[in-house]
């Protein structure tokens, strides 16, 4: 049974969030970082991404560079941008794009849940990613990034959620990029003890994003076990900061491919080979977007190609079934001699929130075909977790992302 529990957050004051909220540290690269951060020098990223605060040739994993961050968030907070609760809250997140909104509750997940496979994963993580947030998460003392944690949606959380959301928000505003965000207390007694016994009572809750995050966290809390035998588990290293999302209010969105050759096939012959597995429904110069699973998109020479995976292909395994995994086994696999796209340098991912436009641009410039992908369902991601499995890389694209900065976890 999940444990999910309330905390003391460390959160900005209510005329700093919006300066203060950033974007997940992993989406910007150094170049793009050290940019955003001498634009806005009082965004989190300058925490999240202290080797900004370095010249830009310097080692971003020296010690130096984490004692940075914490020496700021310190700093920030003995300034006043930052403020800590004195009693242990829930919280409420809700993020609207494009007119649709998700309200998530934000809290303390179980590393022990992680370790016995209650929070599933669908992806793998890498050692040396996780390695640069262990250092920032030990160093700091305090979890910054949230993880995007999901749950099938369960009525009496969802009345506290009501409930909680007729009053008056601790934040509201709305992004440069559009997303408005609004943040609640839940500090009165039964709605705190409402979430837990909902939460107790689930066996499963997913990681939707951030599982290099995740793994980090684990595994600073299992090092502060070590350093803390005596330990209780009541410590707040024993839990990771978290915002649990119901599965109804969530949206992914496709995660789209591009390669930059056809594997010595001219176009005429992969259209030929194309034809065994797939049947071509429509042709058009205007991009076309998938609109069922089983189909998927091709850009190639100008031309776009709706291509429906034949009913023969009848794949039962949660895995193999995925449109993902279908595009990987019978076409970038045999015929563009893609074998493993983690490691392959001729292919590119490229998130659905850039749309088809930009798979046409990079088939102008670098790339000789692209495949638009219709988006692996959050039931999909559930049965391949419930599974034991994990999905292939780049199978999810969660929008909108989860600013941080907002709420931080002492540990």
């Amino acid at each position: 049974m999940a444990i999910v529990k309330p905390f003391k957050a460390i959160r900005p004051s209510k005329e700093e969030a919006a300066i203060i909220a950033a974007l997940p540290y992993d989406v910007y690269s150094r170049k793009e970082a050290y940019e955003k951060v001498k634009e806005q020098p009082n965004s989190f990223l300058a925490i999240d991404r202290p080797e900004t605060q370095f010249a830009e040739d310097a080692d971003m994993y020296s010690t130096a560079v984490y004692n940075k961050a914490a020496q700021m968030l310190e700093q920030w907070i003995s300034e006043g941008r930052f403020v800590q609760d004195e009693s242990d809250f829930y919280y409420l997140y809700e993020l609207t794009m494009d007119g649709r909104s998700q309200t998530g509750i934000v809290a303390c997940a179980s590393i022990d849940d992680y370790l016995n496979s209650v929070i599933k994963k669908h992806e793998n993580t890498r050692e040396e990613k996780e390695q640069d947030r262990i250092r920032h998460v030990d160093t700091c003392s305090a979890q910054t990034g949230p993880i995007f944690l999901a749950y099938r949606a369960d009525a009496t959380i969802s009345g506290v959620v009501e409930k909680t959301k007729s009053r008056r928000p601790i934040y509201d505003f709305t992004a440069e990029d559009g997303i408005s965000h609004r943040c609640w207390i839940i500090d009165d007694m039964m709605s705190k003890m409402l979430i837990t016994d909902a939460f107790s009572k689930m066996d499963s809750i997913y990681i939707a994003d951030g599982h290099h995050r995740a793994a980090s966290a684990v595994k600073v809390g299992l090092k502060q076990r070590e350093e803390n035998p005596g330990f209780t588990g009541n410590e707040e290293f024993n839990y990771f900061l978290s915002v649990l999302f119901p599965d109804e209010e969530l949206k992914i969105y496709d995660y789209n491919r591009v390669v930059k050759d056809l594997n010595g096939l001219a176009p005429e012959e992969l259209l030929e080979e194309l034809d065994s597995v797939v049947e071509i429904v429509e042709t058009s110069e205007a991009p076309i977007r998938p609109e069922a699973k089983g189909q998927w998109s091709m850009l190639l020479e100008g031309t776009w190609y709706l291509c429906q995976v034949r009913p023969e292909v009848d794949v039962d395994d949660p895995v193999d079934g995925l449109d993902v995994s279908l595009l990987q086994n019978l076409i970038l696999e045999p015929l563009l001699g893609i074998q493993d796209p983690k490691t392959d340098k001729r292919i590119d991912f490229v998130g659905g929130i850039r749309g088809l436009e930009e798979l046409e641009r990079r088939c102008n410039e670098d790339c000789a075909v692209a495949f638009a992908m219709y988006p692996t369902s959050i039931g999909e991601l559930f049965d391949v977790a419930d599974a034991g499995l994990l999905m292939p890389p780049k199978s999810t694209w969660f929008e909108p992302k989860l600013r941080s900065g907002l709420f931080i976890h002492k540990i």
